[in-house]
């Protein structure tokens, strides 16, 4: 019993680090109506800011306490992200406006390519560390429940809790603000938005920054447990299954999906991979996807799809 929590534990925490990356396609999905490819290259982008700010703050400006070297080196990443944001709107989307989707998607590809040379050429090529004082030694609990325990990495709870509130927030934005309710009313048509005076140049730039943040903290959480290398643009990959499964507009559906895949991959790995001979952990979310795929294209929370003859 104890190994079987620790196995699903383990699953939920993984799970939450794939919702907090498929939000990015989320949020963007919900005010552009395109899927952004670039979401893997700005998690690098922002990580590798994130790090080596982390890195040229203490040296050049002599400030040796680490939380208040990590708290200016997640603001200067942050604003660094914004930047990114406001060049994209205002060089690629504002030229795009009522396009098709594939055409959006292409721009998209050039804006991931160009993220990963562009970092690459600022902050380097190296493998580097991020250090943000998460602990890294594991914890038992519930010893007096379960014999033996349960044994907890204190690492990913704490990452798993950032991600959690981080997602009920921007729920909440998207529920309860008036730019949040905007946004939702640009995904659904660009000219109808415009024609009642929502400012579609000011929304993109506020729904790519706000991307732009989730990746810097995914970015971090990622960095901080495997080290920020041009690998880590591929972190996408593994979120793309989660978006499919929750559903492309919907900011819950992506929690559920995250969590839904974290678990399915840890326990069918577990418990099914000796069988077949390993491996299921690698490709278990993507069959997931392409079951709902062929039975419920739109997810379990995404908008029914609706052809109109």
């Amino acid at each position: 019993m104890g190994f079987f929590l620790e196995t699903l534990l383990g699953g939920l925490m993984t799970g939450m680090l794939y919702s907090l990356v498929a939000l990015g396609f989320v949020l963007i999905f919900k005010a552009s109506g395109v899927f952004n490819f670039a979401q893997g290259a700005m998690v690098l982008f922002a990580a590798l800011a994130m790090a080596r700010l982390a890195e040229w703050i203490p040296q050049y400006l002599g400030i040796s306490n680490m939380i208040a070297a990590n708290l200016i080196a997640f603001i200067g990443a942050a604003l660094i992200m914004f930047v990114v944001a406001w060049l994209i709107e205002r060089l690629v989307l504002r030229h795009l406006v009522n396009q098709d989707g594939a055409t959006l998607l292409m721009a998209t590809l050039g804006i991931t390519y160009l993220l990963e040379g562009v970092g690459q050429t600022l902050f380097g090529s190296q493998i580097y560390s991020i250090n943000i004082g998460m602990p890294k030694d594991p914890v038992l609990v519930m010893e007096g429940l379960i014999e033996g325990g349960v044994l907890i990495n204190r690492e990913d709870l704490i990452a798993a809790a950032i991600a959690a509130v981080l997602v009920a927030a921007l729920t909440l934005f998207f529920q309860k603000t008036t730019t949040g309710r905007a946004l939702r009313a640009v995904a659904d048509d660009h000219q109808a938005a415009q024609s009642i005076g929502i400012p579609l140049n000011r929304i993109w730039v506020i729904v790519w920054c706000v991307a732009g943040i989730v990746a810097l903290v995914a970015g971090m959480i990622w960095g901080s447990k495997l080290g920020v290398q041009f690998s880590l643009a591929t972190v996408a990959l593994r979120a793309l299954p989660v978006v499919i499964l929750g559903g492309l507009t919907s900011v819950p559906g992506a929690i559920i999906g995250g969590l839904i895949i974290g678990v399915g991959e840890k326990l069918s790995e577990v418990y099914l991979g000796p069988m077949v001979g390993g491996g299921i952990e690698i490709w278990f979310a993507y069959v997931l996807a392409l079951v709902f795929l062929l039975f419920r294209p739109q997810g379990l929370f995404g908008e029914k799809i609706i052809d109109r003859v």
